[in-house]
């Protein structure tokens, strides 16, 4: 198997004009260039795989991940859910404004806070949550499970979050 890798390659590289892809920026930045290409590439395409189950449900991305979110975490303000999916309030108003419409979700003043709202899932939504998401969560397993065994999984969740709290701090 190797050798027809090597040799499929060679023929591809010969029969074709070799360019120079990258450029170097030092040892740290191409290291960190390559990751992050690798990250945006592994994301987009998990995304656009996952979207392709989502749009299932009659819902857009963005609503099925408020469903998904009050549902697994109960009721929120709205600041905390911009927070939580990395929105601006404005996109999120308007996401649950169609929500709303539906009869998935509610919001009512916080007892705590005046200005703020608290978003929940009707028994409408809970009921479209309960539904949708089992099925979901058995795709993105048979995604990522066709690609990585239970250690890398465990490694790259690990690594993910690392990369991902420490590079949140630098937004605050």
């Amino acid at each position: 198997m190797i050798l027809i890798s090597y040799i499929i390659t060679s023929k591809y590289l010969t029969n074709t004009k070799q360019m120079k892809t990258t450029q170097k920026y030092g040892k740290k930045a191409d290291l960190a260039l390559s990751l992050w290409v690798k990250l945006a590439r592994a994301s987009d395409t998990l995304a656009m795989l996952t979207s392709k189950d989502i749009d299932r449900t009659g819902l857009t991305v963005s609503q099925f991940g408020i469903i998904e979110t009050l549902g697994h975490l109960g009721p929120m303000k709205i600041g905390e859910m911009c927070s939580k999916k990395l929105t601006t309030g404005g996109n999120m108003t308007v996401v649950i404004d169609n929500l709303e419409k539906l009869g998935l979700v509610e919001r009512s003043k916080d007892a705590d806070d005046r200005r703020a709202y608290v978003v929940r899932l009707t028994p409408k939504g809970d009921l479209k949550f309960k539904e949708m998401f089992p099925s979901h969560a058995e795709v993105v397993e048979d995604l990522v499970w066709s690609a990585l065994n239970e250690n890398e999984i465990n490694e790259m969740s690990i690594l993910l979050k690392k990369l991902g709290c420490s590079l949140k701090l630098k937004i605050q």
